[in-house]
């Protein structure tokens, strides 16, 4: 078979069978260690001495299978449902071994591939996403496909599989699994072992490519381990939230604030309007609160827009960062070490010349100062907004989010476009950030291809990297501010490897519903409600968090 390729930006293709389940034989249920990797008995000693600081990840007991059944898109057109079971996930000295099953359990004929996002590991916590270890030649590691044409799948059969990914973090004792089609499976444990499990014994998989599956097989193939010099992608998920005065972007432990200079500066001046001077003080109290102590350096950066000649913006984008260098010295007391650079229009990040060119001009006019976060500071029980700080440069932590078995039990609000509804249920909190899950059902006769992207899904003037994807364009927006989270980016380190953490919409067979998600920074936890912009479906007001 071909080798899989590390996801593309924009469409993230899974192999169906590539990224289905190995059956763990897991009969006993234990409690995940320390998250710190302590002796319970010491930590509760040390307590009575010193307050702990209290941890946002709860110690979990491990309860599989957890178990998933939907609809799915597949390549093929032939939409089938899925029960989709994590059998177990264990972290050994070298790496983590997912175990999984896969049963279609309605029509499937054929090799076919499972159109959604490759398999991949996310610590809601901290934000760091995990991919399946692969050879030079891009192969997985883990269940070995018996040919060229995939694996033997047959209706009512259950595939066993198992994939590998880089060693989890010790203090990672949940994790959020994705790649299965059915949406985010959140409050999944990692069990800590000194072995993995043993090889399947009698692999059947290769008999039964022959001869297909019967109803009630359990279909089991070879394994093949890690070998050294195995492939990592370890990344981290991008987050972008927006305000009429500033922007955030939070890239793991490097943040950018990006300070709208229309607001900040009036035409052809460098000079700060009175309104200004408070923005930039929010933001010297942000970037105080943020900075990492051991990395004093903040990186002042001044952009314009693509009008004027190049001499002209590359002078008025170095004296607005030098304006901006000069209060935030002023303002903060600890000594930092700030760089100043002009880019003039060179990095725009929106695309100018196009109908909403004005709005896109004004985007790119700002002034970003760049500094590495302290991550051991930040809030661990959601938080609530703080004063004199810019709120779109808070993030807030909460504990990770709980397995559930399905999250489109309850529809908040249901909107059509075409013969095309789209049911909204409530959001999670998951970690630092929040999930949205939809339905999209197609009510018509024929199949349907809604349109999820373009003009109607980006808002005017977007960043151009956070609108990407079928479900890019969606946003949630708080009522009692002028707060915009974008869809998160999980972003491995190449432009190959970025792309938005929603998953993409195919073309949808007649009567079928598919459960889709797009995952957003974190709003303080007295945001009870938020607006969820649905591109082509409109808005879609006070959708809740669940209970």
């Amino acid at each position: 078979m071909p080798p899989i390729h590390p996801p593309a930006s924009g469409r993230l293709l899974a192999a169906g069978a590539l990224a289905t389940t190995a059956v763990l034989v897991l009969s006993s249920c234990g409690i995940v260690r320390d998250l710190r990797g302590e002796d319970p008995q010491d930590v509760e000693a040390a307590a009575e001495e010193e307050p702990i600081e209290e941890d946002p990840r709860p110690e979990v007991e491990a309860a599989f299978p957890y178990t998933r059944e939907g609809q799915i898109f597949q390549d093929n057109n032939q939409d089938s449902t899925l029960r989709f079971s994590i059998t177990g996930l264990e972290r050994t000295d070298e790496y983590t071994v997912l175990y999984y099953e896969n049963t279609y359990v309605d029509h499937f004929e054929g090799v076919v591939r499972n159109l959604a996002m490759p398999n991949t590991l996310i610590d809601p916590v901290s934000g760091q996403a995990f991919w399946q270890l692969m050879d030079e030649d891009d192969y997985f590691y883990g269940s070995v496909a018996p040919d060229e044409d995939g694996y033997p799948v047959e209706v009512g059969a259950t595939n066993e599989y198992r994939r590998y990914f880089p060693r989890l973090p010790d203090e990672v004792a949940q994790v959020t699994f994705v790649g299965s089609g059915l949406g985010a499976m959140t409050g999944i444990p990692v069990v800590d072992v000194d072995e993995e499990q043993p090889d399947p014994e009698d692999p059947n998989g290769p008999d039964l490519a022959l001869t297909g599956p019967e109803p009630g097989d359990y279909v089991r193939f070879e394994n093949r381990r890690p070998e050294p010099g195995a492939v990592e992608y370890v990344g981290e998920m991008e987050s972008f939230v927006d305000s009429e005065v500033a922007s955030t972007t939070r890239d793991g432990d490097t943040e950018t604030v990006a300070l709208k200079a229309d607001v900040m500066f009036d035409f052809d001046s460098a000079e700060l309007t009175s309104e200004a001077e408070d923005v930039v003080r929010e933001a010297a109290t942000s970037l105080e609160r943020n900075i990492d102590p051991a990395a004093p350096e903040v990186t002042v950066i001044g952009h314009t827009d693509g009008t004027g000649t190049d001499a002209y913006n590359q002078d008025l984008s170095v004296e607005r960062a030098e304006t901006v260098r000069d209060i935030l010295e002023e303002e903060i007391d600890t000594d930092l070490i700030f760089a100043v650079e002009g880019r003039g229009s060179d990095e725009p990040i929106a695309e100018e010349g196009g109908p909403d060119t004005e709005e896109a001009e004004a985007r790119n006019r700002r002034v970003e100062f760049s500094y590495s976060v302290d991550r051991s500071n930040e809030e661990n029980e959601g938080g609530g907004r703080e004063d004199g700080v810019l709120g779109s440069s808070e993030r807030h932590v909460f504990p990770p989010a709980p397995f559930v078995e399905d999250d489109t039990a309850e529809v908040v609000d249901s909107v059509t476009d075409g013969d095309v509804r789209l049911d909204v249920h409530p959001l999670r909190r998951d970690g630092a950030y929040v999930i949205s899950t939809v339905t999209l059902t197609n009510t018509g006769d024929v199949p349907a291809l809604p349109d999820m992207g373009g003009e109607d899904a980006v808002s005017p003037g977007g960043p151009t990297e956070f609108s990407q994807g079928a479900l890019g364009g969606f946003q949630l927006l708080e009522p009692d501010t002028d707060l915009v989270r974008y869809v998160t980016q999980l972003n491995f380190g190449t432009e190959e490897n970025y792309s938005g953490f929603a998953e993409e919409v195919h073309e949808m067979q007649p009567g079928n519903e598919y459960q889709l998600i797009a995952v957003f920074p974190a709003p303080p936890a007295e945001v009870e409600e938020l607006t969820l912009r649905a591109g082509p479906f409109g808005e879609v007001d006070g959708v809740p968090f669940a209970d």
